[in-house]
């Protein structure tokens, strides 16, 4: 009888270690650091208000984890031409401050909502021109200050939308640079700031910059779906009741997709100036070959082929007389982007495919000679070879991982996310129900 009871101290011993070691094992990966000078300093730049939902969950998700973060700004990135885009932002924080009585409690180190209004800034209304900068905005200046104090600690900007505001920041204040880490998430995103990423490309080569074209995909595909982890049975199993912030949620979409929070878990990883790791919630990436940026001179064709996620700029002579105010635009899929005329006339349609497959295009005008044009090109995805070939020139720039294991369909990278689904989705639903009940009342 007492060697059976020893047994069992013995079992339940092992089993509190294991759960121990677990438990610090999801806290090294989501990230809950302890002292307020490891906590990780954010900016997010956001295209909240435009026509993806996600941005508006994964700004939630944020708010929960707030305490384990120094959220020192919130923009509004560039989308459409919407002046007051801020107003989302603070709409948002409006639920937390509902919810902060409650998420206090357990830790004293979630920021008080007139705080967060504080730092929410307003970002520029549209994308930068041909130059890849504009003028000055609220939310490039606010990039600025933030990077500029006496703090040892990086900022990292997270862009989940257009990366305008950032390169007008770097534009007005190249010195920013060595004091900031970027995490972009790039693919559908950026073929809406292509001319502000190409000018980032150009000018700016050495800087520290995740770019995250696919593997962001991996947070709401793949990985583990079953019972109450699907996108879809997740919201009514663990955000609906869940204070103003779950409610909230369970409102937005019928499913969860927060393809911006990737950057975001990335951030409180164990090692997030390491991209190569293992373990991030984040995902992995590798050093980047060169970023292309292919020029045709002469309207390409189906069999003209670019590397998938590229930056396609695509150039027209016209002849005849521009009329006043002339306007031109690319449209493809039912999408329009802007064209510019360059100083010798010449217009230039940058555009950057998020998907490997053939692209038609036609331009549309009040230029005749350029109302009507129409080509196409192909787009394939990066070779995994390439992974092999980290360019020089970009000696701090990390990609997704185009290796065929680790692809969701695809989507590069996208598994080296959801391969943590189940820890990640849970460590959601703990939060969510911070916001139900005070720590004491659990």
């Amino acid at each position: 009888m007492r060697s059976f009871a020893t047994k069992i101290t013995a079992a339940a011993v092992l089993g509190l270690i294991c759960a121990l070691f677990a438990n610090a094992r999801l806290r090294a990966n989501a990230g809950t650091p302890d002292a307020a000078s490891t906590r990780p300093r954010v900016i997010i730049s956001t295209d909240i208000g435009g026509t993806d939902f996600d941005d508006f969950q994964s700004l939630v998700h944020a708010l929960l984890y707030a305490d384990a973060l120094d959220i020192e700004g919130l923009v509004s990135s560039p989308y459409g031409q919407e002046p007051n885009r801020k107003r989302h932002l603070l709409r948002i924080v409006d639920l937390y401050a509902k919810d902060y009585a409650n998420l206090k409690t357990y830790s004293a180190r979630y920021p008080a909502p007139e705080a967060l209004r504080a730092v929410c800034k307003q970002g520029g209304v549209e994308q930068a021109d041909l130059r890849g900068y504009g003028n000055r905005t609220e939310g490039s200046d606010w990039i600025i200050t933030c990077a500029h104090r006496d703090d040892a600690r990086p900022l990292w900007i997270l862009v989940w939308g257009g990366i305008d505001d950032l390169a007008q920041a770097l534009h007005d204040d190249p010195s920013i640079k060595s004091k900031i880490r970027v995490f972009f998430i790039g693919g559908p995103n950026k073929k809406w700031s292509t001319t502000a990423y190409d000018y980032i490309r150009r000018e700016f080569p050495d800087l520290w910059m995740i770019e995250a074209n696919s593997t962001y995909y991996g947070w709401f595909a793949g990985g583990d779906q079953t019972g109450d982890l699907s996108d879809t049975a997740f919201i009514g199993k663990f955000a609906r009741g869940r204070g103003a912030l779950g409610d909230y949620f369970a409102t937005i979409a019928p499913e969860v997709k927060m393809g911006d929070t990737p950057s975001l878990v990335y951030v409180l990883g164990a090692t997030p100036e390491n991209p190569a790791a293992g373990g991030n919630w984040g995902g992995r990436y590798v050093r980047t070959w060169e970023r292309r940026h292919v020029t045709f001179t002469s309207p390409p064709k189906a069999d003209d082929v670019v590397e998938t996620y590229a930056i396609v700029d695509i150039v027209y002579r016209p002849g005849g007389t521009a009329p006043r105010n002339a306007q031109a635009e690319l449209v493809t899929d039912n999408q329009s982007f802007r064209g510019y005329p360059d100083n010798d006339g010449a217009w230039h349609f940058y555009f950057s495919p998020k998907q490997a497959k053939t692209w038609g295009y036609v331009i549309k005008s009040n230029y005749p000679e350029l109302d009507g044009l129409a080509g196409g090109f192909t787009s394939k995805n990066p070779a995994p070879a390439l992974a092999n070939e980290p360019s020089a020139q970009y000696p701090n720039w990390w990609t997704d991982d185009p290796a065929p294991e680790l692809s969701e369909g695809s989507q590069q990278g996208a598994k080296t996310v959801n391969r943590w689904r189940d820890a990640y989705m849970r460590d959601f639903a703990a939060r969510l129900e911070r916001c139900r009940v005070p720590f004491a009342a659990r």
